[in-house]
């Protein structure tokens, strides 16, 4: 599927987007394992979201859908899934993936995690090794990449273990292992990362002690059912702030936006660029900082990015990189080597895109510096990866003549019905049909 974007004007009205991608991956899960029945209500439709329900359905767990991002879920307890009956698809969910690598762990049985062509490229070789570590028993192919295969009836062990790289995926396998092992599990960062698994786990009665970089909590204990309310995804709220900053004569007002402080580096960021976001009804909703952002118009600079927003941001760095290719001046980004082995290489992905649009970015081994300026039109490749081809769908509202964005179909994957809300916001992208 490809898009065509094209310039606009103004960007107004009111817009919900989708909720929270990371907190609908672990409300499905520690629902499942929990003891009860759990609502859940703001659950993503996405593609990722729907690959972790269904894999819970077929190890046993009964979920119901009684409308549109609401489900109930009919907990099995810590112990009750059940063998599933051949491979459990992850589709393109990461998060998925690892979170399910560190929770299979502990289950008496066999299981094996697959995963689509662009999942099937990414490495698991650090969820792999504190696994290890803990007593599992987890095979992959050559390089540390899916399918992974689990082997059951592992007595794991707790462990105190320090993360050469911060990343939350990595930190809550190993936590979701420690609900299994015997004595206690530690995780310790390099830079503090979100903290969704355990604010999640706390509200669902498990005995957790946690801080900014660090996370601790015995084995042995049970879950709770309890209900979830999933705030509206940082994430997917980030390409309307971007692009609301960027096009003259905007106001948009986002609703019930998670604000989890270890998620929102990049509105820190669009700040220090002049980015003019102003927050309104602060909340907690679930146990989570949700509010309502008002964005309008600003003239936006370049900056060099503060290397201590990066582990906050790590999702948003390719709607930033159209931000600071409109913005005056020059933006230097450093620090953020991850990108690279995301969906896709987002580093190259957004270099050789806004180059195609004549934007003058150079990349670098952890990140680019770009030099703001005049967007042009043409053709660009999105390589599969949803983040880059939303963010290129944004930098084409600023272009001088439309922009055609190859390879967009991902998008189902984290924010169904982006098109439709874009527009109705005032971006013009439409599903391309022919050439």
């Amino acid at each position: 599927m490809d898009w065509i974007s094209s310039p606009t004007s103004g960007l107004h009205g009111e817009l919900c987007v989708p909720g929270d991608k990371s907190i609908s991956h672990r409300a499905i899960m520690f629902a499942a394992l929990a003891e009860g029945t759990s609502h859940v209500d703001g659950f993503l439709e996405g593609e990722d979201t729907r690959a972790t329900a269904a894999i819970f359905a077929r190890m046993g767990v009964r979920i119901e859908t009684p409308s549109a991002s609401r489900r109930v879920v009919h907990g099995v307890g810590l112990h009750g899934l059940a063998a599933p009956d051949g491979v459990l698809d992850c589709g393109n969910a990461g998060t998925g993936m690892r979170l399910l690598a560190g929770l299979l762990a502990g289950q008496r049985f066999d299981s094996t995690l697959s995963g689509d062509v662009s999942l099937s490229r990414r490495p698991m070789r650090r969820v792999i090794e504190p696994l290890a570590a803990m007593g599992a028993h987890v095979e992959s192919e050559p390089g540390g990449l899916p399918p992974l295969r689990i082997r059951g009836g592992s007595a794991l062990r707790g462990i105190d273990y320090e993360l050469p790289v911060a990343s939350a995926q990595v930190k809550s396998a190993v936590l979701l292992a420690g609900l299994y092992a015997q004595g206690e599990t530690a995780v310790r960062e390099p830079h503090p990362t979100r903290d969704y698994t355990e604010r999640m786990l706390a509200a669902f009665g498990w005995p957790i002690s946690f801080e900014p970089g660090w996370a601790r909590l015995p084995g042995g204990h049970r879950l709770r059912a309890t209900d979830v309310v999933v705030p509206a995804d940082f994430s997917s709220a980030a390409f309307f702030l971007v692009a609301a900053s960027l096009v003259p004569d905007s106001r948009l007002l986002l609703r019930a936006v998670g604000l989890n402080p270890r998620r929102t580096g990049l509105l820190d960021a669009l700040r220090l660029m002049g980015a003019d976001i102003r927050e309104h009804d602060v909340r907690e909703q679930g146990g989570e900082r949700v509010a309502d952002l008002e964005v309008r118009h600003a003239q936006l600079r370049g900056i060099d990015v503060p290397v201590a927003l990066v582990p906050d941001m790590i999702d948003e760095f390719p709607i930033l990189f159209v931000a600071a290719a409109a913005a005056a001046g020059t933006t230097a980004i450093r620090g953020a080597a991850e990108l690279r082995v995301k969906e896709s290489d987002r580093i190259a992905v957004m270099a050789k895109g806004l180059a195609a649009l004549g934007v003058r970015i150079a990349e670098t081994p952890d990140g680019a510096v770009i030099e703001g300026g005049p967007i042009g039109g043409g053709e660009v490749d999105s390589a599969g990866d949803h983040r880059c081809a939303m963010s290129l769908a944004v930098a084409a509202a600023l272009a001088r003549a439309p922009v055609r964005i190859g390879d967009c179909a991902n998008v189902a994957t984290s924010f169904p019905g982006f098109v439709e809300l874009a527009r109705g916001s005032g971006l013009r992208v439409e599903i391309a049909t022919g050439r």
